[in-house]
């Protein structure tokens, strides 16, 4: 096994058979490494990517503990002889090592085997009589891995780390072979069951999206794909200026804003997947009357009005008795609720089709995009059913929401189960004895 440090411990959680073995010790990662290196981009960058030949790996394909593909660069065979150094082996550990993603890892598979990474991935190829690669793996996604990580950062950035500081980490193992295998065995079915899960959540939210691609008309049409029966013989849908279903718009509050005060106040990243989330918030004081005239209400529609081109247009619905107002940037339209069906209206303007007449509103300037609230009511041309169909519609879609909610919740629940066990399973470092 790899050099120690004298220095022993032991987690608060042990398979019973290991039990009764030595305390685990704290070794450097160098000396039970093969290889620690990264790679370099293409000269030309993307435009020498390929779309089939060798998987060209980059930062944001590798997740925490998984692969994520979807979006996976290749290069040709000439491209690829020139990288040598940094070709994938089977069970290489890949860690990012710069930008926001920094302190993510995974371990390769047969998917990218015989590719390359970037100067952005980290290979850690281990020597596996002395150090499991998939335990590796998960120690590096650890809490203690993550603060180890952190400890290399200036003033708590997170900037880059450099392959001396890798070799340097500090592993905390197990004095056998058998209990890494074990532990790592354990964690590695853990984390199928989260990759199901997630895989699950993902399918229904893509069920979800060609459902609404159904039920809403396409570019040019009056009538949807996807009807339901009672309403096959309605008339087609009517086309009105979005103005005409609006009883009042309002724009939030410029107010500076604070971690403390009586009201929370939802910002651009409270705007999620046409809904609203309630983490990080922010608070503000105001008078009560002043308040009031931009408090939200219950089905209130909210349209990020202002931002890069790319978030310029954010569509979300308020759906809590909750207090709250908005940021400036971020303007509240109220429905003729007679008429248009809030629900209803928040899952039309978040199709792909409203999406990208809501962006051509977008007025782009040097800085960022702008939308005019005025003539969004005036220009933005919206198809609706009767009120009944509406509400057929809506029924529908938050019957899908509420599935998609609770296997969401099954899936944090693994994950939160997941990052109690690797507490347990992997011993402190502050615990460590001489």
């Amino acid at each position: 096994m790899g050099k120690d440090d004298g220095r022993t411990l032991t987690p608060r959680l042990r398979f019973p058979e290991f039990r009764d073995q030595d305390g685990w010790c704290s070794r450097e990662l160098g000396p039970m490494t093969r290889k620690v290196g990264s790679g370099i981009t293409p000269t030309g960058g993307e435009a020498n990517y390929k779309s089939s030949g060798r998987p060209f790996v980059r930062s944001q394909n590798v997740g925490w503990s998984d692969l994520i593909l979807d979006d996976v660069a290749y290069i040709d065979e000439e491209t690829h002889r020139s990288f040598d150094s940094s070709e994938i082996a089977a069970l290489d550990v890949l860690l990012n090592i710069t930008g926001a993603s920094i302190g993510r890892s995974a371990i390769a598979d047969s998917r990218i085997v015989g590719g390359n990474v970037n100067q952005h991935v980290c290979i850690i190829r281990v020597k596996p009589d002395e150090l499991n690669p998939v335990l590796l793996n998960q120690y590096l996604i650890s809490e203690h891995g993550q603060k180890q990580i952190d400890s290399f950062q200036a003033g708590g950035n997170r900037q880059g780390l450099n392959f001396g500081q890798i070799r340097s980490f500090k592993i905390t193992l197990p004095p056998t072979e058998g209990e890494q295998i074990r532990i790592a065995d354990c964690l590695t079915s853990l984390d199928e069951l989260i990759g199901a899960q997630g895989r699950k959540v993902e399918a229904l939210k893509a069920h979800k999206k060609g459902l609404m691609q159904q039920l809403f008309p396409r570019e040019g049409e009056t009538l949807p794909r996807l009807r339901f029966p009672e309403f096959r013989d309605a008339p087609e849908w009517a086309t009105h200026a979005f103005e005409d279903f609006v009883a009042k718009s309002f724009y939030g509050t410029s107010q500076p804003t604070s971690a403390k005060g009586r009201y929370p106040v939802l910002r651009m990243g409270n705007m999620v997947d046409g809904g609203l989330d309630f983490f990080n918030l922010v608070y503000l004081d105001l008078d009560r009357e002043e308040f009031e005239s931009i408090r939200l209400h219950y089905g209130d529609i909210l349209l990020n009005r202002t931002n890069s081109l790319d978030l310029v247009g954010k569509i979300a619905i308020f759906t809590r008795e909750l207090e709250c107002i908005t940021a400036s940037y971020i303007v509240t339209f109220r429905l003729d609720k007679d008429r248009l069906l809030p629900a209803f209206c928040n899952a039309m303007l978040n199709t792909q089709l409203y999406k990208a007449r809501i962006k051509m509103l977008a007025r782009p300037s040097v800085s960022q995009a702008n939308i005019n609230p005025t003539m969004f009511r005036k220009e933005l041309r919206v198809s609706v059913p009767t009120v009944a169909e509406q509400q057929r519609i809506a029924d529908c879609l938050s019957a899908l929401d509420a599935r998609i909610a609770a296997e969401a919740d099954k899936l944090g629940a693994l994950k939160t189960h997941k990052k109690g066990l690797m507490q347990q399973l992997f011993p402190s470092p502050e615990g460590i004895q001489r």
